[in-house]
């Protein structure tokens, strides 16, 4: 048999059950994957809670989670590139909060020997948006970008992706926050009252571009400091899409593939920090998500079967 954590009803995490299934069987382009950890993103509560109904229409009982780290122990019959023992990272198509969780082989990529698990297991969603927005704002090594949140989950992934290809990068972020996004190679700002003023006397020169991780209301600011609503982007503030910015509502998309490499190879060469605040067992996974509500801190939380 095999654990995995379900939910028969939306709702609060104190939903989600621990539930003993057969393994699951991978489908010809599929692997199946012994987890050894699973990343908790806010999407994995917003969608237990139901707030994602529309947009992910789910047949209940359903698992939670993507993120996926693990160790490949049964492949489809078309699958070529991957054998059983091979360690893998990626995305997964079932509920990652379980002890197997099958994944499309070309969702996944090669763990690197040297990095933890729980890191492995924690680079698929927020690092596959932070690379698939950072390319959709075209992104050039010696620009300058603005990113709102900095210090969040999408926010401290394009920090590094973007300082990695040569990018400038600002990150507003509370006091708290500014050491750890200095040490992440970003230049920190306070949020509030000036902000504008703040952002340009660190860029005298201008911004180029500007992700929002944030939606406190900072895309006027922004499309002021580029002067061009198209190298805004946002995550959170849908309600600004007439305002000629882009709006990304999705994850990694078909970047998926190229992200994990991009991602994979930080880690290896340690160009990557992925902090993991905490790990829990399959049984505490109401917890996990219920800490995840609080969008508190900067580090990763992990789900360890």
């Amino acid at each position: 048999m095999s654990r995995i954590v379900q939910f028969a009803e939306y709702g609060t995490p104190g939903v989600l059950r621990v539930v003993d299934v057969l393994p699951p069987v991978p489908g010809p382009t599929q692997v199946r994957i012994a987890v050894r950890a699973a990343g908790v993103n806010p999407i994995d509560w917003k969608i237990v809670a139901g707030y994602m109904r529309e947009l992910m229409p789910l047949e209940l009982p359903a698992g939670v989670g993507s993120d996926v780290a693990g160790v490949v122990d049964a492949v489809g019959s078309e699958v070529t590139e991957w054998a059983v023992g091979d360690e893998v990272l990626g995305r997964s198509t079932t509920g990652s909060f379980a002890d197997h969780a099958l994944a499309e082989s070309a969702d996944i990529v090669r763990k690197p020997a040297g990095v933890a698990w729980e890191v492995a297991g924690s680079l698929a969603g927020a690092g596959g948006t932070a690379y698939a927005v950072l390319k959709k704002l075209d992104v050039k090594p010696g620009e300058t970008l603005l990113i709102h949140a900095a210090a969040g989950g999408v926010g401290t992934f394009a920090v590094q992706i973007a300082k990695a290809q040569g990018v400038n990068v600002i990150g507003t972020a509370s006091e708290s926050n500014h050491e750890y996004l200095r040490s992440l190679g970003a230049t920190p700002v306070t949020y509030g009252d000036g902000l504008l003023e703040r952002v340009r006397a660190v860029a005298p020169e201008g911004v180029d571009a500007v992700l929002d991780a944030s939606g406190r209301g900072e895309i006027p600011l922004s499309i002021e400091l580029t002067g061009n609503p198209a190298r805004v982007l946002t995550l959170v503030a849908f309600d600004a899409a007439g305002t000629g910015i882009q709006v990304h509502a999705g994850g990694a998309g078909s970047e998926l593939g190229s992200a994990l490499r991009e991602l994979a190879a930080l880690a290896a060469q340690d160009r990557l920090v992925v902090s993991i605040s905490r790990t829990y067992p399959l049984t505490e996974a109401a917890a996990a998500l219920s800490a995840s509500t609080t969008g508190h801190g900067h580090g990763k939380l992990a789900v360890v079967p």
